[in-house]
């Protein structure tokens, strides 16, 4: 990757964490680099290309710097404690991703690297999922690609609400540890327990509210 592309990538992480999205222009970015603004449009076409391949790049440098982190979970709770610790140490790049998420619905090119960013974090949450439940009745039970998703955007989403109601942000923390708690029971639960909490979450979705 050229020196140019790499500022410009940088630079557009920067101007969104500082100026969110409608503060961050082709203007704010070249500045925030340190280059000239018509080399946006020379390396990226668009301003929104750029703003894409940006949150691109930086969900990829910050998985990478955690996949070795989300092997070594064993729990739902050893879980817990890494999102706690993402959300403390990444808390503006996943501001950022809000940000996208707010953009993209109106812009395809920031819903596709906006979907794909998410895809990133959801797919390291899957594998955690896939081998922490494997012991568990919810093993075959859950759509576990599909939770995986709902953790990733629960995630994003908690960031953007920390910054309207603190207190309410820490209380739906707490309560995704009392989860995690929840899910060291099962774990502990004997073969006919499990055996009818695993009868129950594959009860036909009608039945079960009945």
């Amino acid at each position: 990757m050229s020196t140019t592309r790499a500022k410009l990538l940088q630079g557009t992480l920067d101007t969104l964490r500082a100026h969110g999205l409608s503060g961050t222009s082709a203007r704010s970015i070249a500045a925030t680099a340190g280059v000239n603004q018509a080399l946006i449009f020379y390396h990226f076409g668009t301003l929104d290309e750029l703003l894409a391949a940006a949150c691109t790049y930086g969900t990829e440098q910050h998985v990478a710097h955690y996949r070795d982190r989300f092997a070594g979970v064993a729990t739902m709770a050893d879980l817990l404690a890494l999102s706690r610790t993402i959300r403390h140490e990444q808390h503006g790049d996943l501001v950022v991703l809000g940000h996208m998420l707010a953009g993209a619905q109106t812009e395809p090119a920031l819903a596709r690297a906006t979907a794909a960013g998410l895809g990133l974090w959801a797919a390291e949450i899957e594998d955690v999922l896939t081998r922490v439940l494997g012991s568990t009745p919810l093993a075959g039970s859950l759509d576990v690609p599909g939770l995986a998703r709902a953790v990733a955007a629960a995630f994003i989403g908690l960031e953007l609400y920390a910054g309207v109601d603190a207190e309410g942000t820490g209380r739906a923390f707490d309560a995704l540890d009392q989860l995690g708690a929840l899910f060291g029971l099962l774990e502990k639960m004997g073969p006919l327990t499990q055996r009818a909490v695993r009868h129950q979450l594959r009860r036909p979705r009608g039945e079960a509210r009945a």
